[in-house]
């Protein structure tokens, strides 16, 4: 619609001025211009900047749907269907067998891009195999949308009715509830990127966006919406009655906890120190995810083979960040005692670890004129991500309660942030799957240890034996 412009010039040039005769027409009743997508079956209004959802008096929008449908049910597009299928089901079946050693079905259900929105995509995919999250909202009751007129029927979104009328909460739950369930290879996530454009207004459009700053801003709307509750009844009360997210797990961040702050909430502590009169300040600051430096001499380490020095870990940039650090010229600390601006030392230790630990490596950082990523190949652990020594006070912790395995990672292939793709790797029920929009392959552990990642999530480690340290 927006990128290529394609049915967009086709609006313009219906623009063309007419002739009065018709112009008298045009007086009476407007035209609008839609186009439809040949996948998803959306009609989008260039007139109304608007998905439109109403039809002609004499049906003609749906016309053009049975009309393309019966084109795919074509005995070409069939024929072509069945052998594609034919082959990825002997392919998926004889990877499933050197895992389970029998054949199965697979379940998992891909994403389809709506046009660079591959970012989204993959913090769904790995939201989704969040599995305390994700039931979380999968068993949440449907909502319905009413106003007015529309009570009882099932109401759909326009830009008139206003953002009160949209729910994130309703389709998130919808879209988690469509994924692995194994009816469809792939689902259109188009209901819930339009509620994304009505409250997320930086997301608008079809440009490549960045992934971290979509996970951010969707787990804080949803923390948001879960406190505000539905048709007078809260959803913090569903979150109270849940016995696996009790009161001692909560870390409330704007108000209320909910099941965001419960499964990602952590507390740091940031101990600021001036060095002229040794004044000491602590600050405790409530975390949903961690954004860790990579250290500036592991920078020129493109791959995992490479031989010039070290390789860059996880733990070293985890010790970069809580590492004590003197700040500089531009970053003076207003001590107290002195009166004035002085030079300090800051240190971040972690007073609280969350349920699921979110780890985002700051790839992409300003230069003078523009932004670049680094590149470098970071070396994580699949399981047993130990986080003992970056505690405040790690003899309060048992011995496994401070244990991380790998749940998902996003990752991004090219060269900068407002280009290239995201896909994710995601672990569901002892397999890992590689996930690239609609596209969905099972895969194996020693392709994710290679994966570059962007934003890491590793769920705490439940009490039991066995484990591989970082």
């Amino acid at each position: 619609r927006y990128v290529n412009g394609h049915a967009k010039k086709h609006y313009e040039d219906a623009q063309i001025p007419m002739t009065n005769h018709k112009k008298a027409e045009k007086q009476e009743k407007v035209q609008h211009t839609v186009c439809m997508d040949c996948s998803s079956y959306s009609t989008y209004c260039y007139r109304c900047d608007d998905f439109v959802v109403n039809d002609t008096k004499l049906g003609l929008v749906q016309k053009v749907r049975e009309h393309l449908q019966n084109l795919e049910n074509s005995a070409f597009t069939s024929d072509r269907h069945r052998k594609r299928k034919l082959l990825e089901n002997s392919s998926l079946n004889s990877k499933l067998l050197k895992v389970n050693g029998s054949t199965t079905a697979l379940c998992a259900t891909g994403l389809r891009n709506l046009g660079n929105t591959c970012f989204m995509n993959a913090i769904l995919q790995s939201l989704s195999n969040i599995q305390q999250f994700c039931c979380y909202f999968k068993e949440l009751p449907a909502v319905e949308l009413r106003n007015g007129k529309t009570a009882g029927r099932r109401t759909y979104h326009t830009r008139s009715q206003g953002d009160n009328n949209v729910s994130l909460v309703e389709e998130f739950r919808k879209t988690l509830c469509a994924l692995w369930q194994g009816s469809q290879t792939a689902f259109s996530p188009e209901s819930l990127f339009y509620v994304v454009w009505k409250i997320m207004p930086n997301f608008r459009g079809y440009q490549q966006q960045d992934a971290h700053e979509f996970m951010r801003y969707l787990l804080d709307h949803l923390h948001l919406e879960l406190q505000g509750g539905f048709n007078g009844v809260s959803r913090s009360v569903i979150l109270q009655e849940n016995s696996s997210l009790s009161a001692s797990n909560k870390c409330c961040i704007n108000g209320a906890s909910t099941v965001v702050t419960a499964i990602f909430g952590g507390i740091l502590q940031n101990e600021v120190n001036c060095l002229i009169c040794g004044t000491e300040s602590r600050k405790f600051d409530p975390f949903l995810d961690l954004s860790l430096d990579i250290p500036s001499q592991f920078r020129n380490k493109r791959t995992k083979n490479q031989e010039n020095g070290p390789m860059c870990t996880l733990r070293d940039c985890l010790r970069s960040f809580t590492d004590l650090e003197e700040l500089d010229e531009t970053e003076l600390y207003m001590c107290h005692k002195c009166k004035k601006k002085q030079k300090s030392t800051k240190k971040f230790w972690i007073q609280k670890l969350p349920k699921v630990l979110c780890l985002h490596l700051k790839r992409f950082h300003w230069t003078a004129y523009l932004r670049n990523k680094i590149d470098t190949y970071v070396e994580f652990p699949l399981r047993g991500l130990d986080m003992k020594c970056y505690l405040l006070e790690p003899e309060n912790s048992g011995p496994e309660s401070c244990l991380y395995d790998l749940a998902a990672v996003v990752v991004h292939h090219g060269s900068g942030v407002g280009s290239g793709h995201y896909t994710a790797y995601a672990a569901h029920e002892g397999r890992w799957f590689h996930f690239n929009d609609s596209t969905v392959t099972l895969t194996d552990e020693e392709t994710v240890v290679k994966a570059k990642a962007y934003i890491l999530f590793y769920v705490e480690r439940q009490a039991k034996s066995g484990s591989d340290k970082l």
